[in-house]
């Protein structure tokens, strides 16, 4: 009597396909927009003498940088181009939906989305 080893089931293939989409979906990130996100996120840690306000605490550019990156990597699926990472990564608390600001060294404050999207319009033109 012969068994039948049962083999992969359709299913099975639809599960490994979808799985292998999503990380490759989340790095095609065209270059050119990949180097606008790193340019903009080098833009806030030249700011000297500035401070990066996260849901009322203040701190160093050096670590709004920190910051801003690993928030675009947990959220690189989301990001398709620049204007994505100002929107939906370096613009707001997805916690608290408090809009992060930059305060300059003469307390003047902005909104982190306003001085981005100068910086990138900069870059486009």
């Amino acid at each position: 009597m012969k068994m039948k080893i049962p083999g992969p089931s359709l299913s099975w293939f639809l599960f490994l396909g979808l799985a292998l989409a999503f990380p490759a979906q989340a790095q095609t990130l065209p270059p050119a927009e990949r180097q606008k996100i790193e340019t903009l996120i080098k833009q806030v840690g030249s700011l000297k003498d500035a401070h990066f306000i996260r849901n009322g605490s203040s701190y160093e550019v050096s670590t709004a940088v920190r910051f801003l990156r690993g928030k675009w990597e947990a959220n690189d699926a989301q990001v398709k181009n620049a204007r994505d990472f100002i929107d939906k990564v370096a613009s707001f608390s997805g916690t608290s939906g408090k809009p992060y600001l930059i305060r300059f060294k003469d307390g003047k404050e902005i909104p982190s989305r306003e001085f981005l999207a100068t910086e990138l319009k900069k870059m486009e033109m």
